[in-house]
């Protein structure tokens, strides 16, 4: 089984994919990216790396039994989403503590305020295999548990019952 951990960075993924016991080998998209060359240059504007997914998709080809993290991991083969969500607010607070700029950090909130990666998700995975958890105020260990649950096939599908819409005001 192939699991794709995704959201809007700072949902809190790679914590709870660390945290996570769900008896599947850890792939941290990110990491690999960086440590194989898998990207196509740099988005100066927000100084991030730009994902060569033609390459990350040939990479993943033949590992299963992961649990695969990353804000890109839903564009990718997998036969669960788990979609983190965090309110924007708190995820502001997130981001600018560790170091992001406030724009960037106002940008990622309005992405989850917008639904943009669970969109996404459901749009190339379908509604049946994406299930979102609400880390707002909870502890990483509580979010890993829930991912294990998806895993275990414990969680039904939720796509659809986090609603950040009203912050956008």
């Amino acid at each position: 089984m192939r699991v794709a951990l995704t959201g809007t960075p700072g949902t809190g993924k790679t914590t709870a994919a660390d945290l996570a016991d769900a008896g599947l080998d850890t792939v941290h998209l990110n990491e690999v990216i960086r440590e194989e060359g898998f990207d196509t240059g740099t988005d100066e504007e927000r100084g991030s790396l730009l994902a060569d997914t033609e390459a990350l998709a040939d990479w993943l080809d033949g590992r299963d039994d992961a649990l695969v993290e990353s804000h890109l991991a839903h564009l990718f083969d997998a036969d669960r989403v788990v979609v983190l969500r965090c309110h924007p607010d708190e995820l502001v607070e997130r981001l600018t503590a560790r170091g992001d700029s406030e724009a960037k950090a106002r940008e990622n909130a309005e992405a989850e305020a917008l639904d943009v990666v669970l969109s996404e998700a459901v749009a190339e995975h379908g509604a049946g295999n994406v299930y979102e958890i609400d880390t707002t105020g909870r502890d990483p260990e509580a979010v890993a548990a829930d991912i294990e649950a998806v895993v275990a096939g414990e969680r039904e599908p939720s796509a659809g019952t986090v609603d950040f819409l009203g912050w956008l005001g």
